[in-house]
């Protein structure tokens, strides 16, 4: 996680190491949380199902969350380095392959106590992707065929984020070209990288709430069947592996855990 999100995680974790918060403690409801920390409702949601997850914290139906009374050796320490982390030194770069689309170049690097090498580096363009849901939970996503795995599967819509553009601005852009339809209100969730030792692709990932039809798809080459699928089946097509791409992934699973979220506590 990355932005807004690891400082809502890394701040609700200082609340219970400090001893501000200790076993048993409630925590602040999420409109508290999101107003202290400026940040959307959906992004403490995602942080609190996380410490869940982990057993940091505990969902109480109806009343909220708790810190676990595991809390304090809930992050335990299995080896520590045996001298102090340092960031690789960078000495160069040169191209080796370039266009719009792809960039491959040798990075001339030196990690703390290894010999310099020269590391390959595929850089990609910036991605926006949204999840857009309507009000009877369901997901708007396009069945399509991707030649380079050789198969059809289901993916939200996203593309490109064009240079100087805004990540939320490509992001409504894209869903609109390739389904026809308008986003609503759309939220920022959490940026990452999907393959962080050898390419440089920083995908956004957003939500969307509710959208409006406008037209037909304009982007002939990106359209595929398009769909409103319910969240409930997303892990039935999970387990069938018709999901593809990993921005799509990450999306869905957010949602599932919000979705899960919203059933365990207050709204």
């Amino acid at each position: 996680m990355g932005g807004k999100t690891e400082q809502v995680e890394q701040r609700i974790r200082s609340l219970i190491s400090s001893g501000e918060l200790t076993a048993g403690d409630k925590l602040p409801s999420e409109r508290t949380l999101a107003a202290d920390l400026s940040a959307g409702r959906t992004t403490v949601r995602l942080v609190l199902s996380k410490l869940a997850a982990e057993g940091l914290i505990v969902a109480q139906h109806g009343s909220g969350y708790y810190v676990s009374a595991g809390a304090p050796s809930a992050r335990q320490v299995v080896s520590e380095p045996q001298r102090e982390l340092e960031p690789w030194r960078i000495h160069g770069e040169r191209t080796v392959y370039d266009n719009q689309w792809v960039k491959l170049t040798l990075v001339d690097v030196e990690p703390p106590g290894v010999e310099r090498f020269e590391h390959h580096v595929v850089r990609l363009q910036h991605v926006a992707i949204t999840a857009v849901v309507d009000e009877q939970d369901r997901v708007l996503m396009l069945w399509r065929y991707r030649f380079v795995p050789g198969r059809f599967g289901w993916e939200l819509p996203g593309g490109n984020v064009d240079a100087g553009e805004d990540a939320a601005t490509a992001a409504a852009r894209e869903v609109e070209e390739e389904t026809g339809w308008r986003p609503g209100t759309i939220e920022h969730v959490v940026t990452y990288q999907p393959m962080v030792g050898m390419v440089d692709s920083p995908h956004e990932i957003f939500v969307a709430r509710g959208a409006t039809l406008v037209g037909e798809p304009t982007d002939a080459e990106e359209a595929g069947r398009i769909e409103w699928i319910p969240l409930s089946e997303v892990p039935r097509l999970m387990a069938d592996d018709q999901l593809l791409g990993s921005g799509t992934l990450v999306a869905l699973l957010h949602l599932l855990a919000s979705n899960q979220h919203r059933v365990t506590s207050p709204r």
